[in-house]
């Protein structure tokens, strides 16, 4: 695991990164001019990732409360976490029970030093943060399991980070091998793109990423939902992300090219 000392020095601020760019979509100061320049290219063709962006980061809170408050998970196990931002996943889940654990998962070093000051937790719970990448499920698991109990059932969160394991094969293999490594009752929360509504400003939104070393593929509804096989889903199963048990007074959010399930390992 690396620690803060560490990250500077790893830290290239001339190309973009995807938690970065991120960051500007969702309003964030935390980027630098690589990522802004690419952001703002993609804004250009596919203007409607800003609330793409914004509408996953609502649906993080909603997904983490009922985790926490309907179906009694007290671990979580947040991978691709970006940025810290309001109502991260510990906040959130430790606003329900304070003696919720967590475990975030990134690979981007300026992620890694907000992380060490900022995801910090209530003193009857546990926050920590793992220095990985996506890639290698088997050592998230193995850092993890220094705050998490594994043989207890832990939520695995997944939010815009499949989208850039570019083979579906191998994005598949990794939340296969991350599920075969949590006990049952787990659940495995994914939110990623889609590219139904518009899939021309999504190709171009993906041809920009992949020129800007910052890959992200948009996948189909049935692909998304693949992620959960041999898993429970929970209602209202897979679907457009704002439709994923909306606030009541929110009304029927219009259908956008991002798509989320939450679901159950037996």
């Amino acid at each position: 695991m690396a620690t803060v000392s560490e990250a500077p020095s790893r830290l290239d601020t001339t190309r973009p990164h995807s938690a970065r760019v991120w960051n500007y979509f969702l309003g964030g100061k935390d980027n630098f001019a690589a990522d802004r320049e690419l952001a703002q290219r993609i804004i250009g063709v596919y203007p409607q990732i800003v609330q793409v962006a914004r509408e996953s980061r609502r649906f993080l809170g909603r997904a983490v409360t009922f985790l926490a408050a309907e179906a009694g998970i007290r671990q979580f196990l947040d991978v691709g976490t970006g940025l810290p931002t309001v109502d991260n996943t510990h906040e959130v889940a430790q606003r329900v029970d304070p003696t919720c654990r967590i475990v975030y998962v990134d690979n981007d070093p300026l992620v890694l030093t907000h992380a060490r000051a900022l995801l910090t937790s209530g003193p009857h719970g546990a926050c920590d943060y793992v220095d990985a990448d996506v890639r290698d499920p088997d050592g998230i698991l193995a850092a993890a399991s220094a705050t998490l109990d594994l043989t207890r059932p832990v939520a695995l969160i997944m939010l815009g980070i499949l989208g850039h394991v570019v083979d579906l094969t191998e994005a598949r293999s990794i939340v296969r091998r991350l599920m075969d490594g949590l006990a049952p009752g787990s659940y495995l929360v994914v939110n990623d793109g889609t590219n139904v509504v518009d899939p021309q400003a999504r190709q171009d939104a993906t041809e920009l990423g992949i020129a800007g070393g910052v890959p992200y593929i948009a996948r189909s509804p049935e692909q998304i939902a693949g992620f959960f096989e041999g898993l429970e889903l929970v209602a209202p199963g897979v679907v457009c992300t704002p439709r994923w048990r909306p606030a009541a007074t929110e009304g029927l959010p219009e259908e956008m090219d991002v798509y989320c399930g939450v679901a159950r390992k037996p």
